[in-house]
């Protein structure tokens, strides 16, 4: 337990998403009825574009978020994130933390989660150590 990682703690963090048109709207709407933003006016612009979206742009976005101080999550539909494992599968930091969501299309395989993979690894790990199967 000496090894823990500080979370630094501020006032307030950003939530990022990386997902399709119908994510993105679904949860900004649910989010702002819940926060009192129902009204079309009050809606911030949040500046997207839901052009064709390479998997450059995809990476150079996921890499961007990862590395701002001010993001706690990274929510990240599951069949995007298949686009840029690589990149998903190497992160290992805390904060922020990247969940793995599912999309309208794209139903959620737990099979493909790396948080859940690294979880049922140190589970697994632990219950070799400890002599527990």
């Amino acid at each position: 337990m000496a090894n823990r990682v500080q979370i630094p703690t501020s006032n307030s963090a950003l939530i990022a998403m990386i997902a399709d048109e119908d994510t993105v709207t679904g949860f900004f709407t649910g989010w702002s009825r819940q926060c009192g933003l129902a009204k079309e006016d009050k809606l911030p612009h949040c500046g997207l574009k839901y052009a064709q979206t390479t998997i450059k742009q995809i990476e150079d976005a996921f890499k961007e978020f990862t590395a701002r101080e001010d993001i706690a999550i990274v929510l990240i539909s599951q069949y995007v994130a298949n686009m840029i494992r690589f990149l998903v599968d190497s992160y290992n930091k805390p904060i922020p933390a990247i969940l793995e969501i599912p999309s309208k299309d794209h139903p959620y395989d737990p099979a493909h989660d790396s948080v859940l993979s690294r979880v049922k690894y140190l589970f697994s790990a632990e219950s070799v150590a400890s002599g527990r199967r």
